[in-house]
């Protein structure tokens, strides 16, 4: 096994430690083969991580270990790779966050044990201001990927209504995310208000599988529809990024077409997404060109109300 090897990305030397080691143990993937999926995804990537605070989650020694998160850039970090610092309230202090902003970084944040990309829903410009607002649709090990399915196409009927656009994609795990584009216009609270708004019309219209309910021990087997995810450093896998999870799923991606009953979330992974981007391209690209008004989207669910 290879102690390391010296990549040159993007101009940058950059030094892979350990690149053989497995960390997929049951598919037998590598950090080598980690890194590879990065390159062949980067081009689609680097649209969802420019210039956003990372919370860095690391596995550096595959996904059987529990691995830990890193805010804090810390002194290791190269001097080229670009970091905001941003006051963190909650610990009083400012927390050096790392920005992926090219190729190199991308890959050094691999060489660390990140499997998974986590950046903030707004970037440095307009750290108060996210580009989206995000519905996260997280089921208990109760449910069925059916379940969940029927979940998002209530979330994107609430968002028709309302005139917004809405974007899906795996979690990469067992549930799906619905994106709604903002373009850094409103503040994270009128967001995060709407997203409460969209949850509670989506879980009046499924109250048998669904819940808004915060607390685990009260969702009673129930899908939770979470609308905390739009809070000012609260993170979620990028689209297009890997999940430390068997099957090194993805999180991907979708046409609505694509939501419907029998959608398996595992067919989105390491070796399929090269093909899929190739044959669709970016789909969740209208998440950051796209906008949505949301005077005009409150007065449409208002005159559905009365």
């Amino acid at each position: 096994m290879r102690t390391h090897e010296t990549l040159n990305v993007s101009g940058q030397p950059l030094k892979v430690s350990h690149p053989d080691k497995v960390y997929w143990p049951d598919e037998n993937i590598t950090k080598a083969d980690l890194i590879r999926y990065y390159h062949s995804v980067y081009r689609h990537i680097i649209r969802y991580l420019r210039d956003r605070p990372q919370s860095l989650r690391r596995n550096p020694n595959g996904i059987q270990d529990e691995g830990f998160f890193q805010k804090d850039a810390g002194p290791a970090a190269p001097d080229w790779v670009a970091t905001k610092k941003i006051r963190a309230e909650s610990v009083n202090k400012n927390i050096e966050y790392i920005l992926c902003n090219d190729k190199a970084t991308l890959t050094y944040l691999n060489n660390l044990g990140c499997i998974e990309l986590n950046p903030w829903n707004s970037r440095v410009g307009t750290l108060d201001n996210p580009d989206y607002l995000v519905i996260d649709i997280d089921p208990s090990d109760e449910n069925t990927f059916d379940q969940v399915v029927e979940v998002a196409l209530a979330v994107k009927e609430v968002c028709d209504t309302a005139g917004a656009a809405a974007y899906c994609k795996t979690s990469g795990a067992t549930g799906l995310h619905v994106y709604l584009p903002f373009h850094a216009v409103y503040t994270y609270e009128q967001c995060r208000t709407f997203a409460e708004l969209i949850a509670h019309l989506t879980q009046e219209a499924l109250p048998a599988t669904t819940t808004v309910e915060r607390s685990l021990y009260k969702r009673n087997g129930r899908i939770y529809i979470d609308y905390l995810q739009n809070k000012k450093g609260q993170t979620l896998a990028s689209a297009y990024s890997l999940r430390p999870r068997p099957g090194a799923t993805v999180s991907a991606p979708l046409r609505w077409d694509e939501v419907k009953k029998g959608l398996d979330p595992n067919a989105f992974n390491i070796q399929s997404m090269a093909g899929r981007i190739e044959k669709y391209g970016d789909l969740f690209h209208g998440v950051l060109t796209k906008k949505t008004n949301l005077e005009k989207c409150l007065k449409k669910l208002d005159a559905k109300a009365g």
